[in-house]
């Protein structure tokens, strides 16, 4: 029997959106799902806004199932950038 260990990513940001700080939680799915993130986020109201960003032709890009709001749509580049930024580090 064989058993698989796989480490489990998660981490936190800050980033800008209108002049204020948002914190953004990204979690990486394992299994099948080995290319994905999940990444919430709270709106102005408190909502939980809950998206997943995939990884196709070396650029990590939102995966669209829903609406979500432009200030979401428009930091796509830089969700990357925070992506690769922390499997670097790993």
């Amino acid at each position: 029997m064989r058993i698989e260990v796989k480490k489990n990513i998660h981490f936190t940001k800050l980033v800008k959106v209108n002049g204020r700080l948002k914190e953004f939680n990204f979690r990486k799915l394992g299994g099948p799902n080995e290319g994905l993130f999940t990444v919430d986020v709270s709106d102005d109201r408190g909502n939980r806004i809950l998206f997943r960003m995939q990884k196709e032709q070396d650029a990590w890009k939102i995966v669209v199932a829903q609406q979500l709001p432009n200030w979401v749509m428009e930091k796509e580049t830089t969700f990357h950038d925070l992506i690769e930024e922390e499997m670097r580090s790993l």
